[in-house]
């Protein structure tokens, strides 16, 4: 028997339910953007800037083209369907005619057959952070940070 005023018992106080541990949601997604201007490529997440890094895409006769694309396909060892079996280490297919972000040696300026290629440390630190879905965009006007929010000028 409880005394007035005193606290309950262990058996007389109310069962409360923990919270049953919830599954861990999707990764947030992240999203490129490429530069043609500047010749850059720039990561973000959902907390801003993730990576950034100088690239090669397209030279004349074979322009990268823009727009917005989503990585449609990934494979860690790559190679080339069109260019003799050229190696594509962490390839991100954005179309199905064949333009990617891989890795290459970068030359400053235009120098791919439409893909952005990547230095290679570069390329493999996008490629661990990325996934189906994350979404390019390829502009041909320099890239502006201001706040929070991208300018293309």
């Amino acid at each position: 028997i409880a005394r007035r005023g005193s606290p309950p018992s262990r058996s007389d106080r109310p069962a409360v339910a923990k919270p049953a541990p919830q599954p861990p949601g999707p990764p947030e997604p992240l999203i490129a953007v490429v530069s043609l201007a500047d010749q850059h490529i720039e990561v973000y997440g959902p907390h801003g800037s993730i990576v950034r890094s100088r690239v090669s895409t397209g030279q004349s006769g074979h322009a990268t083209p823009t727009g917005v694309f989503s990585v449609l396909q990934r494979n860690r060892y790559h190679e080339s369907n069109i260019y003799s079996g050229a190696p594509m280490p962490y390839m991100q297919r954005l179309t199905n005619d064949g333009i990617t972000l891989h890795a290459t040696k970068v030359e400053w300026g235009y120098a791919s057959h439409g893909c952005i290629g990547m230095p290679e440390e570069f390329a493999r630190k996008v490629f661990e952070v990325t996934k189906l879905g994350d979404r390019v965009f390829i502009t041909r006007g320099k890239m502006v940070s201001k706040g929070d929010s991208l300018v293309d000028s």
